[in-house]
């Protein structure tokens, strides 16, 4: 698959993300089982389908499956981490947190990981210690570049995937940034709105 055919592949899951994580779960799960049923999805293929990641270079398994144990997520060459970044070229630690975040998930097979993996990676990068190593994880999560899984274990989200992607080309990087930032803008705005029509009519 290309990165152009990936990359919209990527930006198609997040806007489903977005229109779907303000949903409580139940909701969640009933929208994505009429999807599944509307467009047949079963009859070609199912989550558990041994091609699946190897096809898209993705994992799409949770943590706790005996599938995401032991997946391959692509059939990427091998890569060290030092070449990954310096083919990446990161700039601030959140940027190169995200490439490590990236490389975990796509070429260790650890999509969830903790502040640790990520300076231990990053050492094995041959990269200059962070300052501050949970500050950088934070940094990139309030980025919009990580997400939290469970307390204290983070992975790479969809914006995430999206920004190492485009890189080293910056301002394609930055777009996806930038487009995460418009889209949370607009559903505060929306938020805040729907919230002064409560004040007004109560």
């Amino acid at each position: 698959m290309t990165d152009k055919k990936q990359g919209k592949i990527f930006d198609i899951v997040g806007r489903v993300v977005d229109l779907l994580e303000d949903m409580d779960k139940e909701t969640q799960i009933h929208v994505l089982k009429t999807v599944n049923m509307w467009l047949k999805i079963n009859e070609y293929m199912t989550f558990h389908d041994q091609t699946m990641p190897e096809k898209h270079g993705i994992s799409i398994f949770p943590e706790s499956t005996p599938k995401a144990k032991g997946a391959k997520f692509s059939d990427r060459e091998v890569m060290s981490p030092k070449e990954f970044l310096l083919q990446k070229e990161p700039q601030t630690d959140k940027e190169r947190v995200a490439c490590l975040a990236y490389y975990l998930s796509h070429y260790r097979e650890t999509p969830h990981f903790r502040t640790l993996d990520i300076s231990t990676v990053n050492t094995e990068a041959a990269q200059p210690k962070f300052t501050n190593s949970a500050q950088a994880v934070k940094n990139a999560t309030n980025a919009g570049l990580l997400a939290t899984v469970s307390r204290g274990k983070k992975q790479l989200s969809v914006i995430g995937e999206q920004f190492v992607q485009a890189l080293p080309d910056r301002e394609e990087a930055l777009s996806f940034l930038k487009r995460k930032r418009k889209r949370r803008a607009k559903k505060n705005l929306k938020q805040k709105t729907k919230e002064k029509r409560k004040r007004i009519d109560g």
